[in-house]
């Protein structure tokens, strides 16, 4: 799997693909940990379909940047993907974004 990332600075943006998927879970979890930056917003914005396989790949991913001395924040402009971070509470776990700029600036 190879996702689109652009750098801003210290903080290296992902975007997912259209599936978020225990099918793509593990490949998503080595890519994010696999980044030349340790500060990643995961923007999943053009995910039509995020299961409960790629939410736990995201907790996963995050945990390891944590323990890297970094950190993973989400952003999405779309009320379905947010509504499914709300209804599974894990904004509450990871700090969540509407604008992808807004969560590269939280990192300083």
């Amino acid at each position: 799997m190879k996702l689109p990332t652009e750098t801003f600075g210290d903080v290296i943006v992902a975007h997912t693909p259209e599936e978020l998927s225990g099918d793509t879970a593990d490949q998503l979890e080595q890519v994010l940990t696999g980044l030349d930056r340790v500060n990643v917003v995961l923007d999943i914005s053009g995910s039509e379909t995020i299961d409960s396989g790629g939410l736990e790949a995201i907790c996963t991913a995050q945990e390891a940047l944590r323990a890297l001395g970094g950190d993973l924040k989400v952003s999405t402009t779309s009320s379905v993907n947010r509504k499914i971070l709300e209804i599974t509470r894990l904004d509450e776990q990871i700090e969540v974004y509407e604008a992808v700029i807004d969560a590269v600036r939280s990192f300083v």
